[in-house]
């Protein structure tokens, strides 16, 4: 594999979500935190006028601006559409040094703990993820399950991946999440440059990887109002096994609805704050072993 030259690690893609804004400012002070003797780390600050406003965004979602024809359209021109373009050119410009990884810093309100969420099923960052979930079970790997076009940030490069810790309130700053998130970054940061090194170290031989496959929105009623909430059993069980028949929301006048799925499937971004709005309540997940090799990869 090429060497690693050049990693990129971006926070406040949504302006309300601190830990990632915060740890940009301590890299930016000292930047020897994240320097590597074989590649160069450069910072950004996604989406600085949102934090400036404490919001998520200005007018879109600046982690759903990033498809290739919407980032050649001259047409889109919202903030969040040019802040999209400004970030292309800086980390991937055409005929220059490009980034060869994306690290996007991002918090959730779910209790989703530390999750690395991979742009795809590349062998090197499902190796990293073994290595990482192997150094500490906390960490959790997920990943698409099918390779189409994605419109987050992470895209931008065959290397992207996102850290989504939680939970930690919007606009709120967690001590707790910062140190892990601080951590974990270093963690990653040193895999590459023994990566560079030819000197990695020892993984697992399989990851387990939970495939994101749909997402599920509340109950609602023909004028699109929310009938009904996440149910008491499942609220806080990120990455738990939901079985047919489960409860998984539950009307206000106290009726459950259970998951009328036939397969058994690993809710993650339960009850997410920022996803009401996106008709979301939940992402499902298939829960899978993955076989690692030097040369290729199996699903077991």
């Amino acid at each position: 594999m090429t060497k690693i030259k050049r990693v990129a690690i971006v926070g406040g893609t949504h302006g309300n979500e601190f830990t990632g804004v915060y740890l940009i400012k301590k890299f930016e002070k000292d930047p020897a935190l994240i320097q590597r003797p074989s590649f160069q780390t450069l910072t950004l600050l996604g989406n600085p006028r949102a934090f400036e406003e404490r919001r998520r965004y200005i007018e879109k979602d600046l982690n759903r601006c990033f498809l290739k024809q919407d980032l050649q359209d001259t047409t889109l021109s919202s903030y969040e559409d040019t802040r999209a373009k400004n970030i292309q050119q800086l980390l991937v410009p055409k005929g220059n040094s490009q980034v060869d990884v994306i690290m996007d810093l991002h918090s959730t309100t779910t209790n989703m703990g530390l999750s690395i969420i991979l742009q795809n099923k590349h062998p090197f960052l499902l190796n990293l993820g073994a290595y990482l979930s192997s150094v500490n079970p906390l960490v959790k790997v997920s990943c698409p399950a099918s390779d189409k076009e994605s419109s987050f940030l992470r895209s931008l490069c065959e290397l992207g991946f996102v850290i989504e810790v939680g939970p930690v309130a919007q606009s709120v700053l967690s001590a707790e999440w910062f140190q892990k998130t601080e951590e974990l970054v270093c963690t990653i940061l040193n895999y590459l440059e023994a990566s560079n090194q030819g000197t990695v170290p020892q993984s697992p031989s399989t990851v387990t990887v939970y495939l994101i496959t749909s997402n599920v929105d509340y109950p609602r009623n023909e004028r699109g109002e929310i009938q009904a909430m996440i149910h008491p059993r499942l609220q806080f069980r990120d990455y738990q096994p939901l079985h047919p028949g489960d409860p998984m929301f539950l009307t206000f006048d106290g009726q459950d609805i259970p998951y009328t799925g036939e397969s058994t499937v690993y809710p993650i971004f339960i009850n997410e704050a920022a996803y009401y709005e996106k008709g979301i309540a939940m992402s499902f997940t298939e829960r899978q072993e993955i076989l690692l090799s030097s040369n290729n990869l199996m699903e077991m």
